[in-house]
């Protein structure tokens, strides 16, 4: 990937998620990207292409964030590092998960197969735990880590510790 194209992500993705991506233009990204309009469309075809683009790359990232407790055998060791997730957000990932939140709301471009690989990470660390329905434990779970992405993003969570250690205290980890 080329510094200009590497430029036009970097860009387009803090627009989407500053602006939204419906109200973000091509000819605005390239105008805050420094490169022609017709570049973006060069390489990257269309807006929804940019826009898949950016995801791909930040899907890996995810992907990497997701992997933490892959593998593991003591279940509350799993679901201590999932419920952790949403706290190991670096800033520098924010507009990221602001565009991806964003996108939940426009059903044409969100997918929410993300948080497929944690669900099943989470139903046997419940099963193994004895809980009589780990299903839908684990759906609470991605409910109350999705309100907490929600609240991190937004810088509305006024002691993270706390609300960390609580969710822990609750599930006896």
């Amino acid at each position: 990937m080329t510094e200009k194209q590497e430029k036009i992500l970097e860009v387009a993705l803090d627009l989407f998620a500053k602006d939204g991506y419906a109200a973000t233009s091509t000819s605005k990204v390239a105008k805050e990207a420094g490169v022609s309009e017709g570049l973006i469309f060069r390489h990257f075809v269309s807006k929804e292409g940019l826009l898949r683009s950016i995801l791909e790359l930040g899907e890996k990232k995810a992907q990497a964030l997701f992997q933490v407790a892959e593998g593991m055998e003591d279940p509350k060791e799993v679901l201590r590092r999932i419920i952790g997730l949403p706290f190991n957000i670096s800033e520098d990932q924010y507009a990221y998960w602001k565009l991806i939140y964003s996108l939940k709301w426009q059903a044409s471009v969100y997918d929410d197969s993300m948080s497929k690989p944690i669900k099943e990470m989470l139903i046997p660390a419940f099963a193994d735990l004895g809980y009589s329905n780990p299903t839908v434990e684990a759906e609470t779970i991605l409910v109350i880590i999705d309100g907490l992405v929600t609240a991190i993003l937004l810088r509305d969570l006024p002691n993270p510790s706390y609300i960390k250690q609580s969710l822990f205290n609750k599930y006896r980890l």
